[in-house]
C-alpha cells in the first residue's frame, strides 16, 4: 500500500513539473516617461516648451508585447496606428526616431539577441545574460488580479548631453535606483526590455523617469506560442555594438557643430531626460 502512495505521488509531482514546463503567454506592456526638457529661454519662449514637452510625452507612450514561455521571451513594440510625427513649435522641431528594436532572451541558455539599428544600419546584436543583482523586498501591492512583490537594484548610468556654449559632448555619472513589481504567481523570469531575473513575471518597472506597466496578460492561450530569434542585421557582441554607437555618437556631434558654425551660432542646445 505504501509503496502504490509513493508511485502515485511521484507521477503527481512529474505531471505538476510537466505542466510548469509548459507555461507560457502575451503579456502587455506600456510605457511612460517624465521630461526634463531644457531649452535657451532666450531663444525659446517658455509657451513653446511647454507644447514641445506634450509632444515628446506623447511620442514616448508606446505599448509593448512580450511573449514568454518558461525559458525564452519576445519583446517587440506594437505598430502604431498613427504616422510619427515631429514634436514642433514655433518653427522648431524635435525629430525622434522610432524604436524598432526587437529583444529575444534565453534563460536556460543564459543568451540574449537583439535587433537594433544605428542611424538606419541594422544590427544584431549576440551576447550572454548578465542578471541584475535584485534586492527582493517585503512590500507588496496588487496589479490587477495578481499579488506583485517589491525588488530593487542600484546601478550607474553615464549620459551624455551636446552643449552648444561649449561645442563639446558633456557626460554625466549618475546612481539610479530601479524599482520591478513581479508576480510569483506567474512563476517565470521574464519581463519587459532588459528587466528580468526574478522569480516571476515582472508587472511594473519604474526606472529613474521611465516608468513600464502591463496592461493585459493571456495566459496559456489556445493557440501555439512560437518564439523565434531575430535574424536581421550585421552580428556583433554587446562590447563592439557600444564601441560603434559611441563613435556614431561622436560623429553626430561634429555634425551639429559644424552645422552651429555656418549658422553663424544661432543655435540652442536641449537636454531630455534626469
Amino acid at each position: 500500500m505504501k509503496l502504490h502512495y509513493l508511485l502515485f505521488s511521484c507521477c503527481f509531482l512529474l505531471s505538476i513539473a510537466g505542466f510548469s514546463q509548459q507555461f507560457e503567454g502575451i503579456a502587455t506592456y506600456k510605457t511612460h516617461r517624465d521630461l526634463d526638457l531644457k531649452l535657451d529661454s532666450t531663444q525659446v519662449s517658455s509657451e513653446m516648451q511647454q507644447q514641445l514637452e506634450a509632444q515628446l510625452r506623447k511620442q514616448f507612450q508606446k505599448e509593448y508585447t512580450l511573449t514568454f514561455s518558461t525559458t525564452e521571451s519576445l519583446y517587440v513594440e506594437n505598430p502604431s496606428l498613427d504616422a510619427p510625427q515631429p514634436a514642433s513649435a514655433g518653427g522648431l522641431s524635435i525629430v525622434m526616431s522610432g524604436n524598432s528594436d526587437v529583444l529575444y532572451r534565453n534563460t536556460k541558455a543564459q543568451s540574449y539577441v537583439t535587433q537594433t539599428e544605428i542611424m538606419g544600419k541594422p544590427f544584431l546584436v549576440k551576447d550572454k545574460l548578465d542578471t541584475p543583482e535584485w534586492k527582493l523586498e517585503k512590500e507588496t501591492k496588487n496589479i490587477g488580479a495578481y499579488t506583485c512583490f517589491k525588488a530593487t537594484y542600484e546601478r550607474e548610468v553615464t549620459e551624455s548631453s551636446f552643449s552648444s556654449d561649449s561645442d563639446t559632448l558633456v557626460e554625466t555619472t549618475k546612481l539610479i535606483t530601479t524599482t520591478a513589481w513581479y508576480t510569483p504567481q506567474i512563476p517565470v523570469q521574464h519581463g519587459p526590455s532588459d528587466y528580468w531575473g526574478l522569480p516571476g513575471l515582472v508587472l511594473e518597472i519604474n526606472d529613474g523617469n521611465q516608468s513600464i506597466l502591463c496592461t493585459k496578460i493571456v495566459l496559456n492561450p489556445e493557440k501555439e506560442i512560437v518564439i523565434d530569434p531575430p535574424t536581421k542585421g550585421k552580428e556583433v557582441d554587446q562590447k563592439t555594438f557600444d564601441e560603434i554607437r559611441e563613435k556614431k555618437e561622436k560623429e553626430m556631434m561634429e555634425t551639429m557643430r559644424d552645422n552651429r558654425s555656418r549658422n553663424d551660432g544661432n543655435t540652442f542646445s536641449i537636454r531630455i531626460g534626469g
